[in-house]
């Protein structure tokens, strides 16, 4: 039996609560922790957690022996340090998304994992999904031909009083806008289904909508690939309907999720024809592939506690949450000193750190309303891509 800890019980948690309870005969959840310790007595009493201690500091809990698992569901500006005090502590550790809040805390959340030999899983459970795992499929599989071109739609949409909680639009506590907690999802699926973050990043920051925030709430990024492909990025929170998209170009035809195919071929004078015959290889080549069991977070879960029983690496890494701070580090690197970007980052550069972050970064608004907490916990976790 695993033993599971959970520390932050904000809005995030439940999704985590509620994955480890598909697995009662796998793993028990034995604490919950929040600086608001009736946040916590209350998610323990709402999912019948009746064994669960409460602590309102997760370093009263770093002594206990007992504990396995540790799911990090904190405000981003905290992971790092959480993550590898829990760790020291002999405990394995699935922190949320971001997993930090710049590639220094990155890479001593990896050093740490390396040095205890603890695993270190980065929650992004937008690849369990089996709209995404099997496009990631079919991508492998070869059929479309040399990827050339992606284009991905991280739209969310968030009125002002979203940035009214405390932690939230300051780049000191949240460490970024929509590209680092809400974008995040995409460059994830973007640096996994093209095998790595691409050479070169050219990219827009504003904020057009949210005057009580520091952060951007819209960015637009170019990339560039060592292939010679291309992307384009836009991550927002100003779309009405949050239609997100992940579509890949290659030389023989186009998938996306939502799944949809297009196949051409050029006729004589190099115009496009229908090239049916390969859209239906394509289509029926992905509708042979199962479903996922689990999805998202549960999904995500599932695997973990496989790897812990395995004594195997997870599917998401620590390594691959690095690498999507990298991209999104590039991308705020290149909107406020405006102008193109190469990777990787190195440790002389001042934006490897979260002092040289917080010094070369611009607040566009002042933020100006710091809630304690929200009543309402319902969010919104993306798209289906059904």
């Amino acid at each position: 039996m695993i033993n599971i800890a959970i520390i932050g019980t904000g809005n995030i948690s439940p999704f985590h609560i509620k994955g480890y309870l598909e697995f009662p005969n796998r793993c028990k959840i034995v604490a919950l922790v929040d600086i608001y310790p009736e946040k916590a007595k209350a998610k323990a009493e709402e999912y019948g957690l009746k064994d669960a201690q409460i602590y309102s500091s997760y370093q009263e809990l770093l002594t206990r022996k007992d504990i396995d698992l540790v799911s990090v569901c904190t405000p981003p500006y905290l992971h790092a340090q959480i993550s590898i005090d829990c760790m020291k502590a002999g405990k394995n550790v699935l922190c949320e998304k971001p997993m930090a809040s710049s590639l220094e805390e990155c890479d001593a959340m990896l050093l740490m994992a390396k040095e205890t030999g603890r695993t270190l899983g980065i929650v992004a459970q937008n690849r369990f999904s089996t709209s995404f795992m099997n496009l990631k499929k079919t991508l492998d599989a070869d059929l479309i031909g040399n990827v050339v071109w992606a284009d991905i739609d991280s739209h969310w949409w968030r009125g002002t009083s979203y940035y009214d909680l405390w932690w939230r639009g300051t780049w000191e506590k949240e460490s970024g806008g929509c590209t680092l907690n809400h974008a995040v999802h995409h460059i994830d699926l973007l640096n996994w289904m093209m095998g790595g973050v691409p050479k070169k990043v050219n990219a827009v920051l504003g904020n057009v909508a949210h005057n009580n925030s520091e952060v951007e709430d819209v960015s637009v990024a170019v990339l560039k690939y060592e292939s010679g492909a291309m992307a384009r990025l836009t991550s927002s929170l100003v779309h009405h309907g949050e239609n997100q998209k992940i579509e890949f170009q290659g030389s023989k035809a186009r998938i996306a999720a939502p799944w949809k195919v297009t196949a051409s071929k050029a006729k004589e004078n190099g115009f496009p024809e229908k090239n049916a015959e390969l859209e239906e290889q394509l289509t029926q080549y992905y509708e042979t592939l199962p479903n996922l069991a689990k999805e998202g977070h549960t999904g995500e879960i599932d695997n973990v506690l496989s790897a812990l029983e395995q004594g195997i690496d997870p599917l998401i890494t620590g390594h691959s949450g690095r690498n999507t701070i990298e991209l999104i580090t590039a991308i705020y690197k290149s909107g406020f000193e405006e102008r193109m970007v190469e990777l990787p980052i190195s440790k002389e550069d001042p934006w490897y750190t979260v002092e040289g972050i917080m010094k070369n970064v611009k607040p566009f608004y002042q933020k100006t309303t710091f809630l304690e907490n929200v009543t309402d916990q319902k969010i919104t976790v993306g798209s289906d891509f059904k």
